[in-house]
């Protein structure tokens, strides 16, 4: 049977705010409901709120749960931690051990390993797209949509990049569009407006100088890293690029648009913008993205640079770093000098209305206990998304939208999500690793100086086969 992904759909916001949510899908799935109709698995009631006074069952045989995430840093590490022991204080027949491992070790190393060696976690982070259908086809995921539906209705069409064949074999905790994070005391050091951002790729371009002039990296970037550098392609491609051009990639692969060259040729514009240079920090190559204050969201938060561009999460760990190196509790909100702008739009190309965007969630092993779902349930509560919102995070339960912070710069993304025609799925994500891995390399190897445009998308069609 042929996999089919959807990202696409309309996601209810506090306040009336609708966010058009498109990504990777087949056009006849993309207006499906996620939630299909039990099949002989029994559905099973999420795990109750701790507040909650019920006894426990205390008929059900003692199980442990392995929980794998990527929340290495506070105060998502403490965070998780106590959401494991209120779910275990509420099922004493569950010991949930968990392990905190860095982004892309998890996700290119530890993970990959454990499925082949047969010791996967029965919990996991998962990032949607191409990469979780490989991991279906290859029977790794637990359908969700039998075992907690309550809960995949509720999280609604902003979980569609989890979905497969119209089932949930993951749902995220959190979703936004990557954009510019800015430490507007820098920025206006550089005599700029953080009231007016670049709307513009020649209005950034002018931004950039400017801060240069000042004597400040106009751009921090974690190339070390990897996927970092290759967003900025994707950027390129994603405001060059129509909807139907990249809807054709993800759904058909199909890369034979003009557009797919033409963004790196946009690239070139950036990679020169800065005094004929790059507009990145120095050594940028051996920069880590987000760990500690040297990387680049150190830099921005220590206001060694004036800007990354990342994901929305990046303000959390961009406070956990700020706390830290100023001796500040764990849970102190992030500074209120970080502000947002989206990717301007580059002149001539087809993507003005288009956003990229993505989250992280969590999958379930298919031979995992019940439990574990149970668990990524109690995650997407009421109780425990309004607290992650709390912390100045992007939830994806539409009951905890409130609980953003008033004044939040996370308002920002999400008034841009509302306006915006499109969201792509982040390319590496949509396309699943077997492209993403050679694109994203090929990408490094072309910002590094070496190639050309037209050898990166040589190396997508390559490894599409």
């Amino acid at each position: 049977m042929k996999t089919k992904l959807r990202a696409g759909g309309i996601v209810a916001m506090a306040a009336a705010l609708a966010l058009v949510v498109a990504g990777c899908g087949d056009d006849d799935n993309g207006g499906a409901d996620p939630t299909p109709t039990p099949d002989e698995t029994t559905a099973v009631d999420p795990t109750p709120e701790p507040d909650e006074t019920d006894p426990p069952a205390v008929d059900r045989d003692p199980v442990t749960v392995t929980w794998w995430h990527n929340g290495v840093g506070e105060p998502l590490y403490s965070f998780w931690q106590g959401i494991a022991d209120e779910f275990v204080a509420a099922n004493p027949h569950v010991t949930v051990n968990i392990e905190a491992i860095q982004n892309e070790t998890l996700r290119n190393d530890v993970l990959p390993t454990a499925f082949q060696g047969g010791n996967a976690p029965d919990l996991f982070q998962s990032w949607g797209g191409g990469e979780l259908a490989d991991w279906h086809a290859e029977g790794l995921v637990m359908n969700l949509s039998n075992v907690i539906p309550d809960t995949v209705a509720h999280i609604g069409a902003v979980g569609n990049s989890w979905a497969i064949d119209g089932a949930a074999y993951g749902l995220p905790f959190t979703f936004g569009p990557s954009g510019f994070w800015v430490n507007t005391e820098v920025w206006e050091s550089a005599g700029l407006d953080s009231n007016n951002f670049p709307a513009t790729l020649d209005e950034l371009f002018e931004a950039w100088n400017a801060i240069a002039d000042a004597g400040y990296a106009p751009v921090a970037l974690g190339g070390q890293s990897g996927w970092p550098v290759g967003h900025w392609w994707y950027w390129s491609a994603v405001k060059t690029c129509s909807s139907a051009a990249l809807l054709a990639a993800s759904n058909n692969h199909d890369w034979s648009d003009p557009c797919w060259v033409q963004a790196g040729e946009n690239m070139d514009g950036i990679l020169t913008s800065v005094n004929g240079g790059v507009p990145f920090n120095q050594g940028w190559l051996a920069t880590s993205a987000q760990e500690g204050a040297t990387s680049a969201s150190g830099l921005v938060v220590t206001g060694m640079a004036a800007m990354q561009l990342m994901g929305v999460w990046d303000i959390g760990v961009m406070g956990g770093i700020y706390n830290e190196a100023n001796d500040l509790p764990s849970d102190t909100l992030p500074p209120a000098f970080l502000s947002w702008f989206p990717f301007p739009n580059i002149p001539g190309g087809g993507g003005d209305a288009n956003l990229m965007g993505g989250g992280d969630g969590f999958s379930v092993h298919t031979d995992a206990p019940v439990e574990a779902a149970e668990l990524l349930a109690f995650i997407l509560s009421d109780s425990v998304q309004q607290r992650y919102a709390a912390m100045d995070n992007i939830p994806t339960n539409p009951n905890a939208f409130g609980s953003i912070p008033a004044g939040s710069a996370n308002l920002l993304p999400l008034a841009a999500l509302e306006n915006a025609g499109f969201v792509q799925l982040w390319l590496d994500a949509a396309y699943g690793g077997q492209i993403g891995t050679p694109m994203n390399n090929a990408i490094t190897a072309f910002i590094g100086g070496q190639g050309t445009p037209q050898d990166v998308v040589d190396a997508i069609v390559n490894a599409a086969g």
